[in-house]
């Protein structure tokens, strides 16, 4: 596809197709979706998942499908910045994420780990996360890889969505997304600015409706102030396909980003950011970069909550 240069950072763009964004408008997308399998958590008066206190006992469906192995790839983060990435996702401080094991339950099932083909043939991994019984969200470089002058520049070839991946474990399978149904923004495709990196996948299947999803919301700062926000994910620097759960309170916000303690690795680009609010889970932010003194995510403002809403279908 030749690379919009239109004036709208947010317009969004798509391999087969071709405002003002600084005043928040607090928006809410529908109640998120829990899926029709297995067990689901209460979460009613928290801020916060469960197993940040104490672990509960795994629960494990049944294998469906065999996960490849990834265990030799690197980051997709990479792939646009080049190893080292001075922006790489990192642990601030001691690292107390907690690993997943339940994956098979609702929230957990409902993240991604993502096995990207880059237009050369490479692979990569990063993370996703269902907002919608057909969509998964990402960051805008898991899907369009800047890498100029390489055939490796551009949308990437397709992605492989596992839900709930537990190492080796796939209890909902896998999925290829073909390159048809990536999608990015101007702001992304035009130019790696870290402010649009943001994108998602529109997938051949209704797999969702097993795993479920998480709503997404583009809130004011007073209400993301004194939140604690959640992120779950695929790090690479664990071993190969396990999922890692951490939260944190904001530590800043900006117009089109959000700062925070959380703890991530290269892969987890891509994850959601969420709270949870009246025992519902909302993404505010696609966590997408690291800093020495805070992480960041692309935060779900007014315009990246239109294309959200307009990819979910």
């Amino acid at each position: 596809m030749h690379e919009d240069t239109s004036s709208n950072p947010h317009e969004p763009v798509a391999p087969d197709q071709e405002v003002d964004d600084e005043v928040i408008t607090e928006q809410t997308s529908d109640a998120p979706g829990t899926g029709d399998g297995g067990e689901q958590t209460s979460i009613e008066g928290l801020e916060l998942e469960p197993v940040a206190a104490a672990m509960a006992e795994a629960f494990a469906l049944a294998a469906t499908a065999t996960a490849p192995d990834t265990s030799a790839l690197h980051p997709v983060g990479e792939a646009t910045y080049g190893p080292p990435d001075p922006r790489t996702e990192t642990v601030q401080g001691p690292d107390n994420r907690v690993q997943i094991t339940g994956t098979g339950s609702y929230p957990w099932r409902a993240h991604c780990s993502l096995l990207i083909t880059a237009n050369d043939g490479s692979r990569w991994i990063g993370t996703g996360w269902f907002i919608g019984p057909r969509t998964v969200a990402t960051a805008g470089h898991c899907v369009f890889i800047h890498a100029p002058g390489t055939t490796r520049h551009g949308w990437v070839r397709s992605v492989e969505v596992m839900p709930g991946r537990n190492g080796a474990t796939l209890p909902y399978g896998r999925v290829v997304v073909p390159r048809s149904g990536m999608r990015t923004v101007n702001g992304w495709v035009s130019s790696p600015d870290h402010e649009y990196d943001y994108g998602a996948m529109v997938l051949p299947s209704d797999l969702g409706l097993q795993t479920g999803w998480l709503g997404f919301a583009s809130w004011s700062d007073s209400t993301l102030q004194g939140s604690t926000l959640n992120l779950s994910g695929y790090p690479g620097d664990k071993p190969s396909g396990t999922q890692w759960y951490h939260w944190s309170p904001v530590a800043s916000l900006s117009p089109r980003k959000v700062y925070y303690g959380l703890d991530t690795a290269g892969g987890q680009s891509g994850s959601a950011v969420y709270v949870i609010r009246d025992g519902a889970r909302y993404g505010v932010a696609i966590h997408a970069y690291g800093g020495s003194s805070s992480n960041s995510a692309t935060r779900i403002n007014a315009p990246v909550f239109a294309n959200l809403q307009l990819w979910k279908g």
